[in-house]
């Protein structure tokens, strides 16, 4: 979990600086796309290596999946729940900000169309609801 919060922020100035590279620089783009070919190498390799590893890198696995059952091992599942919640919470705010928007514009002209205006609105909201019922079925996973 400590290495999620401080590699955080190195992915945030990464992001932040590939960006500038890639406004300034045609080279940047050059130099961007090789290290996307460098990192993908060295997951290949990493991948190939773990694949090929006998039978002490699977005891150790086993040790550590053991180790991380017994000290209550499901944190991956609160942060898939909260990743679930979150990204729905903020994709439904997109949504209705979009579709809200077009209904008042929509029932400005005729206000005949509340009923469907809102019910579209609705609709948009509902994504929330569907990322608060997966991440309460992860948590109760967990």
């Amino acid at each position: 979990m400590v290495a999620w919060l401080i590699g955080l922020p190195l992915v945030a100035a990464a992001a932040t600086a590939a960006r500038l590279a890639t406004r300034r620089w045609r080279r940047g783009v050059v130099v961007l796309a090789g290290a996307g070919v460098l990192l993908l190498v060295g997951a290949v390799v990493l991948l190939v290596a773990a694949m090929t590893a006998g039978p002490a890198g699977a005891a150790a696995a086993g040790a550590a999946a053991k180790a991380a059952a017994a000290s209550g091992g499901n944190s991956a599942a609160f942060i898939g729940a909260a990743i679930a919640v979150a990204a729905s919470t903020i994709g439904a705010g997109i949504a209705v900000a979009y579709t809200g928007s077009a209904a008042l514009a929509a029932m400005s002209e005729r206000p005949e169309l509340f009923g469907r205006a809102m019910v579209v609105v609705g609709l948009a909201e509902g994504i929330a609801i569907y990322g608060l019922i997966i991440g309460i079925i992860l948590i109760g996973k967990g």
